[in-house]
This record gives C-alpha cells, sequence and structure tokens, in this order.
C-alpha cells in the first residue's frame, strides 16, 4: 500500500489484506537499517485475524521516499502524519529498538490516537558506541556484521524458527545491504544510529503516554541490554501507566529468534 505522507510516496505492507480503516489498526515500526520485513510473520497474523496493518519503511528506506529521519523526534512527527494520511484515528505502535524510541515519542505526542504502545527491544538512553557510529559511517560492512552478531542469541536458529535451512546471519546481512543500498543520498544506517545514541525525551515522553504499555524484552540482547530498559520502566510506574513486561531468552531480534512468542505477546496485549 502506497500513501502520500507529507509529500513522499511512503510504503506500507498491510499483510496481504486490503487496507480497512475502521477496523482496529496496528502500526509497525522498524529499526536501524531494516525496514517493514522484520516483521512479517506478526503482520501477516494480525492482519489475518482482524486487524488493519501498517508496517511501514520509513522515509528514505527501501520502497518509502523522503528524507531519512535524523532524529526520534522527527521520525514521531512522521507517524502522525502516516495515521493522517491513512484516514486512521486510532491505533496501537509497535516499535523495535530505534522504531521503539519512535514509537514511545510519537504515542507521547499523539496522546489518546494511541490504544496500546508496544516497546521491543528498547532502551534508554539508547547510548551506541562511538566505535560502532564510526563504523557506520566510514565501514558500514563492518559494521554491519558487528550488528548481526551481537543482535542476536545464535546464528543458527533452530529449524522451527523460520523452517528448516534458515541462515539467520546472511539474511540479516542481505538486508541490510539492501536497505543500505536504497538509498544513495543519505547513510540510513549511520544517521539512525546517531538518532538513537542522542535522544534524550526517554523518560518524559513515558511520562506523557496514555496508553497502555507492553515491554518486550530479550534476556541475551546484547544490542540494548534488559537492564538498559529499567529507566523506562521505573518511569512508567512512577507516572501510573498500566504496563507489562516480557523478557524472552532471545537476542535483539525477538521477531525472528522466537516469532511465535512476540507475535503472541503483542496479540494478546492488544486484545487485553
Amino acid at each position: 500500500m502506497e500513501l502520500q505522507v507529507n509529500g513522499a510516496k511512503t510504503y506500507c505492507y498491510t499483510g496481504g489484506k486490503p487496507f480497512d480503516a475502521a477496523k482496529p489498526t496496528v502500526v509497525f515500526i522498524h529499526g536501524v537499517l531494516n525496514d517493514h520485513s522484520v516483521w512479517i510473520l506478526q503482520s501477516r497474523y494480525l492482519a489475518n485475524h482482524g486487524f488493519n496493518v501498517l508496517a511501514v519503511d520509513l522515509p528514505g528506506h527501501c520502497k518509502s521516499q523522503g528524507e531519512a529521519p535524523a532524529t526520534v523526534e522527527e521520525a514521531a512527527d512522521f507517524i502522525g502524519a502516516l495515521l493522517d494520511a491513512a484516514g486512521v484515528q486510532k491505533a496501537a505502535l509497535i516499535g523495535h529498538s530505534w522504531g521503539s524510541l519512535i514509537a514511545m515519542e510519537a504515542a507521547a505526542r499523539l496522546k489518546d490516537r494511541i490504544t496500546h504502545t508496544v516497546l521491543v527491544g528498547t532502551a534508554f538512553p539508547m547510548k551506541v558506541s562511538p566505535a560502532l557510529i564510526d563504523a557506520s559511517l566510514n565501514a558500514p560492512e563492518k559494521a554491519l556484521a558487528m550488528v548481526n552478531v551481537f543482535s542476536r542469541s545464535t546464528l543458527a536458529a533452530p529449524p522451527s524458527a523460520l523452517g528448516p535451512g534458515t541462515w539467520v546471519y546472511g539474511a540479516g546481512m542481505a538486508l541490510g545491504r539492501r536497505v543500505l543500498r536504497s538509498n544513495p543520498a543519505v547513510n540510513v544506517f549511520h544517521r539512525g544510529f546517531v538518532a538513537c545514541d542522542r535522544y534524550t525525551g526517554g523518560e518524559a515522553a513515558m511520562a506523557a503516554l496514555t496508553s497502555p504499555v507492553l515491554f518486550l524484552l530479550g534476556g541475551q540482547d546484547q544490542m540494548t541490554h534488559p537492564k538498559a530498559a529499567q529507566g523506562l520502566i521505573q518511569a512508567a510506574k512512577a507516572a501510573g501507566q498500566k504496563l507489562q513486561v516480557v523478557t524472552l531468552p532471545v537476542g535483539h531480534h525477538q521477531m525472528t529468534e522466537t516469532p511465535d512468542a512476540t507475535l503472541f505477546a503483542i496479540r494478546d496485549f492488544l486484545r487485553a
């Protein structure tokens, strides 16, 4: 599905189902050097079980045009414009890694328009090592390899994860290369990491949420360690937020390492 958002063509995967703004809507937001495809299993299930799905390619990424966001705040404003363009009054936001910061900031700004907020592999502050930021700019292939190792609890996922013969490391490398090369004008790898590293509004955003919040964390996550989410969890408790915390025994890419458990946690949270 293509929408015009802020004057630019924006691609959203709808899970193979026609978009119907009258249905409950779920917006999936990817992380750095990813696109809509990281949500393919969860988005298809929800699209076939009563939900409207918008798994977006952020601006300047893959099938979406426009200027790639340089800050979490810019990306959050884009999510509001996306809902307007789709004619959606209320939606749930689900974000992974950088996308979790975007979802949280957007939910804080959009208030009652957001019914649920799901933060997958989140942390605040989401600091990125200077070495990795530098490599993402000057040696992106090296940085991509580092991220694909650090993001996973295993490089040989069991056959039940994505089917026999799945090579999660190779698939992650191929996706990263494709996203990076989709925008010859901007290094979206480096820009996304800098946006994560410089974001300072997490606790204020959490305090401003009006929706219930699900923290979906990876117990073996080396990119956004579950301990790094505790500040946000405490901020949510202090603000009296309705929240749920689910920790899965995997790394940073819960969507592919434990697709079913990730899906069921999201599904049950949306239904509650």
